[in-house]
């Protein structure tokens, strides 16, 4: 059976609205959020991943004065992730890097919230926008599920081009099933901004701490407190935000479909 269900998140936990539900407009307004502050306490509170992201544009979904979506547009780890899918140069577009909503919105806000978001991205004189979907299940290390996966419901509702899967890869799960990511890693290797949060996941999940060569200490922790999961790739969705990124988009491809049972 194909699902007809949205996912949300509260506390890091998925859970699912009634895709069929409208939302009530007069109820909620979209505004942009100054600085990274708000977004990250909200993604990392609610997001499965608990983590945050390289943020460009960041947009707030209230409802009066309560917080209960965010959308943070960001700029990704390689620049041909843009340049091959939108016109012109990587800062002219933007990728969906966090986008949650918390299961008391009805089932159609994603899309009602997107929408608003992207009126203002059209004012930065954006080209368009790339978002991922990830359909490959997630459990902890006692084998309790923390992500069922999902193909981007949201995204076909809203029009998105379907551009097929990312590149497959490997995974490096932490115990709790959250995936250890190759920027944090070369931040540790690195000695980058952010090495004692990076490392700090480690460390939490059972790793002495950081002393002597990060890129020793990396490969020794890294396989005695990760597991790996081998992901075939990421859904890859886009829009153009304005006709001639419409126009020069890749050929759509037919969206793939989620069965609950599989």
């Amino acid at each position: 059976m194909i699902t007809a269900l949205n996912q949300r998140w509260r506390e890091r936990r998925d859970l699912y609205r009634p895709a069929g539900e409208v939302i009530r407009t007069i109820q909620y307004a979209v505004a942009p959020l100054a600085d990274d502050t708000t977004p990250r306490t909200f993604v990392e509170r609610h997001h499965y991943s608990g983590t945050y992201v390289a943020a460009r544009f960041r947009f707030g979904l209230f409802r009066g004065a309560e917080l209960v979506g965010v959308a943070v547009f960001s700029h990704p780890c390689n620049d041909k992730a843009l340049t091959n899918v939108f016109p012109g140069d990587a800062l002219e577009s933007v990728e969906l890097g966090r986008f949650v909503l918390t299961d008391d919105v009805p089932g159609n806000g994603e899309t009602w919230f997107l929408g608003r978001c992207f009126e203002q991205l059209r004012t930065e004189g954006l080209n368009g926008v790339l978002s991922f979907s990830d359909p490959v299940p997630r459990t902890a290390l006692d084998g309790r599920v923390v992500f069922r996966g999902h193909v981007g419901t949201i995204y076909q509702a809203h029009n998105a081009r379907f551009l097929g899967r990312a590149t497959a890869r490997t995974l490096r799960l932490l115990p709790d099933g959250r995936s250890f990511h190759p920027y944090a890693r070369q931040k540790v290797r690195s000695g980058k901004r952010g090495q004692a949060y990076a490392a700090g996941q480690l460390v939490a999940a059972g790793a002495a701490p950081l002393e002597g060569d990060p890129a020793a200490w990396l490969a020794r922790e890294i396989p005695r407190v990760t597991r790996t999961l081998r992901h075939p790739g990421n859904y890859r969705y886009a829009w153009g935000l304005t006709r001639a990124a419409t126009r020069a988009l890749p050929d759509g491809r037919p969206y793939p479909k989620f069965s609950r049972a599989a």
